[in-house]
C-alpha cells in the first residue's frame, strides 16, 4: 500500500482531539481540598471543571500539563503525576476527545491560584463544597481521590502537606482528612512512632491556649535507609 493510500486510510482515526485534566490537591489543616476552576467558556460555561484543556500539536503530554495547570491557575512547579486516560465516545460534546488526567498533593499554603485564560475562577474547595462538575470530571476526581488514598498509606508523601515541624495531633488529623476516616489517638501514635520515621525535637508548640506538644520532623533519609532494608510504610 502507497504512503497516499495508508495516509487516506488512517485519516479518521487522526481526527479527534486529545486533552490533559489536572487533579491539584491540597490540605488547609484541617480539611482535604481541591483546586477547581469555573468556566467561562462553552461547552459547560459557568460549571466547576477541573483544570484542563486541548493539547496543542507541538507539545508532550507532560508538557501540556504543567502549561494547561499554569494557563488556567497561574501555579508553577507543581509535579504532577500521571493517572489514566479516559476516553469515553460520549465525553464530550462537541467531538472525540481523548483525555489524560494528572494528579498531584501539594501544601496550599504555598500556592496563591489566580484565574487566568478563559478560567472566570480558580479556587481551593472542600469535597463537600463542589457543585456539579462539567464533563466527567467526578469521575476523573474520584479516580484520583481513590489513588491519592492508596497512595498516602503505602509512602509518606503526607509530610509534604505538614510544616516542617508538627505535633503527632497534626499528623493524625491529616491522614484522618485524607482517608477520611477516625483513627484511635493512641493507637495512631503507637503505630506511627514504631516505624522509627519521625524525629522527636526539644521543642514544643508555642501560642497555644492548651498544653503545648512535642514537635517532630520527618527523617527522609532514616526512611530511604530502612526502604532499602525492605521497610514498608503503611498507615
Amino acid at each position: 500500500m502507497s504512503f497516499k493510500a495508508e495516509r487516506q486510510r488512517l485519516s479518521a482515526f487522526f481526527q479527534f482531539g486529545q486533552s490533559v485534566d489536572c487533579v491539584v490537591f491540597g490540605y488547609d489543616g484541617s480539611e482535604l481540598q481541591i483546586l477547581v476552576i469555573e468556566r467561562g467558556a462553552e461547552p459547560f460555561f459557568g460549571y466547576e471543571a477541573l483544570p484542563g484543556d486541548l493539547v496543542r500539536m507541538d507539545e508532550d503530554i507532560d508538557e501540556a500539563a504543567t502549561r494547561i495547570l499554569h494557563d488556567l491557575t497561574g501555579l508553577n512547579n507543581v509535579f504532577l503525576d500521571q493517572l489514566k486516560t479516559f476516553g469515553s465516545v460520549q465525553r464530550h460534546p462537541l467531538g472525540r476527545v481523548v483525555t489524560t488526567a494528572f494528579y498531584s498533593l501539594i501544601n496550599q499554603t504555598k500556592y496563591n491560584p489566580r484565574p487566568a485564560s478563559w478560567a472566570v475562577k480558580a479556587r481551593w474547595k472542600s469535597l463537600g463544597e463542589l457543585h456539579e462538575m462539567a464533563f466527567d470530571h467526578r469521575e476523573i476526581l474520584q479516580t484520583a481521590l481513590d489513588a491519592l488514598q492508596r497512595q498516602v498509606r503505602q509512602h509518606p508523601i503526607g509530610f509534604e502537606l505538614l510544616p516542617e515541624e508538627f505535633t503527632l495531633a497534626q499528623l493524625q488529623g491529616l491522614y484522618e482528612a485524607v482517608l477520611n476516616t477516625q483513627f484511635d489517638k493512641a493507637n495512631f501514635r503507637k503505630k506511627i512512632l514504631s516505624m522509627e520515621v519521625l524525629k522527636a525535637l526539644d521543642k514544643t508548640q508555642k501560642a497555644v491556649r492548651h498544653r503545648p506538644a512535642r514537635l517532630y520532623k520527618f527523617d527522609p533519609q532514616r526512611y530511604h535507609s530502612l526502604a532499602k532494608q525492605g521497610f514498608l510504610f503503611e498507615v
